[in-house]
């Protein structure tokens, strides 16, 4: 094409220094364009001196020669974009057999480096179909292995490839040796050790990378003693797979922990997750006899997640007990801060089930409005109470009504939480109290109207209430104790019928709170007689079979059909309430349409489940 483009050059319709770009971009086929991305050159026309390319986002685009050679770059055939265009099979054949030899493919088309965003963008998702990350992790343990990659730390960092491989050992130390600080060594330290199965030399690097160590954490001990713990860790873990001795003159977690003025709570936060069970059992060894003390001292400083470790260790080392008391204390003081009291509202077990209870929510409450006086930006124990849907609800279900009705208008008055949160927290109130939606409306006019009924029935119920409340809620969470400790509560069948004992019992609590907050009693005495009322004993002919029939109208919990006792809320007294002698009623019962005919009505004989409480007789 070089002689093609000459003539071009004669007869003015190219510069000259647009023939050696032209010559390698025919040559090679394919090109990139900063704008359009990759392309292949489908066709080249002399005549009207233009290219014809396919680009990823337009397919057949023709291009004036010049502004081809000014505007395009040359893409070599073995480049990974021209390789997607020309055999993608077989690059995915690649992916799935030889990871390395891909990655190769993909470094060499840019320069020998590339950034793991670069990598993951030109494979993803033509040739790497599946799971990149699954896919990444084990090239990546196979490029560790091979001496000729170097994997960057820092993501931010490029993919090297070269081509004099380096041994595993040597790139390893020489990874150590580059980290500046401490952190960095431990990090370096930690990634050796994940390659240490195919070490070499496993004394010699191991060795010098635990002096570098012991060096840094002599002299970070005291100003970081988090780092320095991370690195006593790291360390003993290398020797140990190294299988070294120990050297005696080495610091070790007892001298971190036994320095003056050391900061139990700030430690612990400084450490990474994966590292507080470890960090905890070393301060225990250290302090044998009041390391729980500390723990307990500084629970109330920790976040949700490192209290829930030190709670975890407490509870696993026979100390419940002085857990529990401890969280009663700062619950019952309303001074435990938003973070523990997360924790407990996430583990809310059986363990903690007598610290569980309307007073945590009074006490998260405190917390919440004490974090927004101090101006604290984290509302995660807010966040907390609104996702989970259970939460208020099981706090409260212990609790008397008045004590609900507290809890609303403290929730209501609340300015941890927005109108529309407030709503919906209250809502799950209403849902499981009905008896507090009028406190929650302000209306009175919507209250709903109160329960007529008799002394008798308005004992019984009450009786019912305390037989429930003073003796079969806590011999139920006695049961629940005792199934508790015989073990794995998913086997466990007695823990499951203890609990679901529990929620019938609860939902009974509930329903008789609700109606012994709106029964009214009375003796139904001097009722009114010109029409059926509350207190009357009505006769009717049934006019389908001129069968006779009374009807004694009396309280809402009076019913005694074989009597002849009807609650004034059934079907039937409804149909008859303020209707004459001699009217006809009509109304539907059991399936069937009634109709009757009122004969007399009378006042209900004293006596019976309309007598006065017992206070009241004589």
């Amino acid at each position: 094409m070089r002689e093609e483009f000459e003539k071009l050059v004669a007869t003015g319709k190219l510069h000259r220094h647009h023939v050696e770009p032209l010559v390698q971009l025919t040559t090679s086929g394919y090109c990139l364009h900063r704008s359009w991305g990759f392309g292949k050159i489908t066709s080249v026309d002399t005549v009207f001196a233009r290219f014809t390319i396919d680009f990823q986002s337009r397919a057949g685009h023709t291009m004036d020669l010049g502004f081809a050679a000014e505007s395009l770059k040359p893409i070599d055939p073995s480049h990974i974009l021209a390789r997607k265009a020309s055999d993608l099979e077989g690059l995915r054949q690649m992916a799935a057999l030889h990871h390395l030899d891909l990655i190769k493919l993909v470094l060499q088309s840019y320069g020998g480096r590339a950034l793991l965003e670069q990598i993951q963008q030109v494979l993803v998702p033509d040739v790497i179909r599946d799971d990149w990350k699954k896919w990444w992790e084990v090239a990546k343990r196979e490029m560790k292995k091979d001496g000729h990659f170097q994997i960057p730390t820092k993501k931010s960092e490029p993919i090297i490839y070269q081509s004099q491989e380096v041994a595993l050992d040597d790139r390893l130390l020489a990874d150590f040796r580059q980290a500046r600080g401490l952190k960095a060594k431990v990090a370096a330290a930690h990634d050796t050790l994940r390659s240490f199965p195919d070490v070499g030399d496993k004394a010699r690097v191991a060795n010098e990378m635990i002096a570098a160590l012991n060096a840094d954490i002599t002299t970070h001990q005291r100003t970081q003693p988090a780092v320095a713990l991370e690195a006593i860790f790291i360390r003993d873990e290398m020797r140990h797979a190294a299988g070294l001795p120990a050297a005696g003159s080495e610091l070790t977690t007892t001298n971190i922990w036994n320095q003056e003025n050391i900061k139990f709570s700030q430690v612990l936060e400084q450490l990474p997750a994966a590292k507080h069970r470890r960090t905890l059992q070393s301060f225990k060894e250290a302090n044998p006899e009041r390391w729980h003390e500390t723990l307990l001292a500084n629970l109330n400083n920790l976040s949700a997640k490192v209290a829930g470790e030190c709670a975890s260790m407490l509870i696993h080392e026979g100390k419940l007990s002085d857990l529990k008391d401890t969280l009663a204390r700062l619950i019952s003081h309303h001074t435990a801060n938003s973070e523990l009291l997360l924790w407990l509202a996430r583990e809310r077990s059986d363990a903690f089930a007598d610290i569980l209870g309307p007073e945590v929510f009074r006490a998260m409450l405190t917390a919440m409005e004490r974090d927004q006086f101090n101006e604290r930006r984290s509302n995660r124990l807010r966040d907390f109470i609104l996702d989970d849907q259970e939460l208020l609800v099981e706090l409260i279900g212990s609790a008397d009504l008045d004590v609900i009705k507290d809890l609303t208008r403290a929730l209501q008055l609340s300015p941890c939480f927005d109108d529309m949160d407030k709503r919906s927290l209250l809502a799950r109130i209403v849902k499981s109290y009905p008896a507090v939606q009028a406190l929650i409306s302000g209306d009175q006019a919507k209250q709903e109207q109160p329960l007529l009924v008799s002394w008798q029935s308005l004992e019984r119920r009450k009786h019912e209430y305390t037989e429930l409340v003073q003796r079969k809620i806590p011999a139920n969470s006695k049961e629940i104790a005792i199934a508790r400790s015989y073990g794995d509560l998913r086997e466990n069948h007695e823990y499951k019928a203890a609990k679901e004992m529990q929620k019938i019992l609860m939902r009974r609590k509930g329903e008789l709170e609700y109606q012994l907050v709106r029964a009214r009693g009375t003796d139904f005495s001097n009722p009114r007689t010109d029409v059926a009322s509350i207190g009357t004993r009505v006769r009717v002919t049934d006019l389908h079979n001129q069968h006779l029939e009374a009807f004694a109208i009396l309280g809402a919990w009076d019913s005694d059909p074989e009597k002849g006792t009807i609650s004034y809320l059934s079907p039937v007294a409804q149909s008859l309430l303020n209707h004459k002698v001699g009217e006809e009623i009509e109304f539907e019962m059991d399936g069937s349409r009634k109709r009757f005919r009122i004969d007399a009505i009378e006042p209900v004989q004293p006596g019976g489940s309309s007598s006065a409480p017992p206070s009241l007789q004589s």
